[in-house]
């Protein structure tokens, strides 16, 4: 099924008469007209979406439901989830392939949406299951009796970020006796520092890249086994591979064991594969990792419904192109109040915009108007003694997608000054949200707030393993869902391909090589190496 964009549907024209003038949040009581704030929320089975602090009313919602509808959006999300190939332009040379991380955790129905696909993820769960039992058993052991307690994780991009929030977000889950740490930057300072900070004979290293041949992954990977070799260690007893079958690294006599991902699973949406789960099962214990899928395969099968106001993700992603490409607003934040998604921001930067971040469409073209949004964000009530002045006053308006959760992780709290912390922690983000909806007016142009700059909410009652994977899912469907309504591939990355090919030729230049070395990157190395 071949779909069209947004730009060229009947829903396009309505909507751009509506945003001439969309919902004002500063009339008096424009938050309480119409129950809105009760009417203006989204419940799924883990989170709530309030939007009453969107500009948006009844008549822009009725108009992005047909919007969702002439694309088909829910109908290509079905249809993706079930095997469709997505990753492709029509005509050109593509990837050409299936689109199936929803699979990886689809694994609680008796009917999973890609049946062989989720077979496929059974088989290396149950193979995980196994080497954690046989790591708690002592029947894998450091060849010295001794247990490891430690685990190094690998990669780079879609192998790290997203794995990397995630454990950083159930820190408080962690099994007692367990450390994680990881290594992404060639940057031998990355390494140097994590290396510096463990103790090398307890300490499993994960090695994860798809194809086996990423560079910055292969040259830590280097860093690490020399260093293992230096303490009077056997690399093999110590490594572990997470690849794709048959690749430079799918290789048991140099790995303590394999597990493998698929090319139906893009490095960015991988964290619910093995890319992920051997470093959270090995953090949070197989079953909390398993709890993490549970709540993604939630989300997924809830993102299937046709309401728009029923459907979080669905509503989210329309919200977005609301304030994207009709009130004309360039970027997002992602403003968690919660220490624990600290590193979320930065995963979403990725999955977002690596994948929306085109201007040809899935038929080759180039598009007729702005894909994703540039996204960016750090955790609430720091940025609001940063960037928040900007947010608030500045001449540029920025949507913002705050996260919070009623209760804290640990529980530890204590009243200060009659609210405890977690109390100070929803006020401001609740005030946030009111400040930047209504403003505030004065005789004092310096302390002026013109309001009208939109916001909405993702709130859950308490951040789990299980909430975790569903916050995860509502934002990868959001960013597909938003990829079919502008009709590009939001499945590949040939944006990241340039820079890598350029970096070889600086490298064999830098080498000594003569082969392949243009003049501009010898010109380009010879005046960078000019002492300032």
């Amino acid at each position: 099924m071949e779909c069209t964009s947004l730009w060229r549907t009947t829903a396009h024209q309505k909507l751009l008469a509506l945003a001439q003038h969309p919902y004002d949040l500063t009339a008096p009581g424009a938050l309480l007209a119409d129950d809105r704030l009760a009417r203006y929320r989204c419940s799924s089975a883990m989170l709530r979406l309030h939007y009453a602090t969107q500009r948006v009313d009844d008549r822009v919602l009725d108009a992005l439901q047909e919007l969702a509808d002439e694309l088909a959006l829910v109908e290509q999300f079905r249809k993706m989830r079930r095997g469709a190939v997505m990753n492709r332009i029509v005509g050109q040379e593509s990837e050409n392939r299936q689109v199936l991380h929803t699979a990886c955790r689809d694994l609680f129905h008796a009917e999973p949406a890609a049946p062989a696909a989720t077979a496929q993820a059974r088989e290396q769960l149950a193979r995980l299951q196994t080497f954690l039992a046989d790591l708690g058993s002592g029947r894998l052991d450091n060849g010295r009796g001794e247990s490891f307690t430690t685990l190094i994780n690998i990669g780079i991009g879609g192998s790290d970020l997203g794995p990397r929030s995630i454990l950083e977000a159930l820190r408080s889950d962690m099994l007692p006796d367990r450390q994680v740490h990881c290594i992404a930057n060639v940057d031998p300072d990355d390494a140097a520092r994590v290396l510096g900070g463990v103790h090398l004979p307890t300490t499993l290293v994960s090695i994860v890249s798809k194809s086996g041949t990423t560079l910055e992954t292969l040259t830590n990977e280097e860093l690490v086994r020399a260093a293992l070799v230096r303490a009077g260690l056997e690399p093999s007893r110590h490594c572990i591979a997470v690849t794709g079958a048959n690749s430079p690294m799918d290789d048991p006599e140099r790995y303590l064991a394999c597990f493998h991902m698929y090319d139906s699973i893009g490095g960015r949406f991988s964290s619910s594969s093995m890319v992920g789960m051997v470093m959270l099962a090995f953090a949070l214990g197989y079953e909390r990792a398993v709890a993490f899928l549970r709540g993604a395969a939630t989300v997924d099968r809830e993102a299937e419904g046709a309401d728009i106001r029923g459907n979080l993700p669905l509503l989210l992603a329309l919200i977005g192109i609301w304030n994207h490409n009709y009130l004309g607003y360039p970027t997002l934040a992602v403003l968690p109040y919660s220490q624990a998604l600290h590193r979320f921001p930065a995963h979403l930067q990725q999955c977002d915009m690596e994948s929306n971040g085109k201007s040809c469409d899935r038929l080759g073209h180039p598009v007729a108007g702005p894909t994703g949004p540039v996204l960016w964000g750090e955790p609430g009530t720091n940025g609001q003694h940063a960037f928040y002045q900007l947010l608030h006053q500045g001449t540029e308006i920025v949507p913002v997608e705050f996260i919070g959760f009623h209760h804290s992780q640990y529980g530890v709290d204590l009243e200060v000054q009659g609210s405890t912390s977690q109390q100070k922690l929803l006020a401001n983000l609740y005030a946030q949200m009111v400040a930047l909806a209504t403003g505030q007016q004065s005789a004092n142009p310096n302390r002026v707030f013109p309001g009208n700059r939109p916001s909405s909410l993702l709130l859950g009652r308490q951040l789990t393993p299980e909430v975790m994977g569903a916050l995860l899912a509502v934002y990868e469907a959001k960013i597909v869902f938003q990829g079919f309504a502008w009709n590009i591939n939001s499945f590949d990355q040939e944006g990241v391909q340039l820079g890598k090919r350029l970096a070889s030729r600086f490298l064999a230049a830098m080498a000594g090589s003569p082969s392949g070395v243009d003049s501009l990157t010898e010109t380009f190395l010879t005046k960078m190496a000019e002492s300032p």
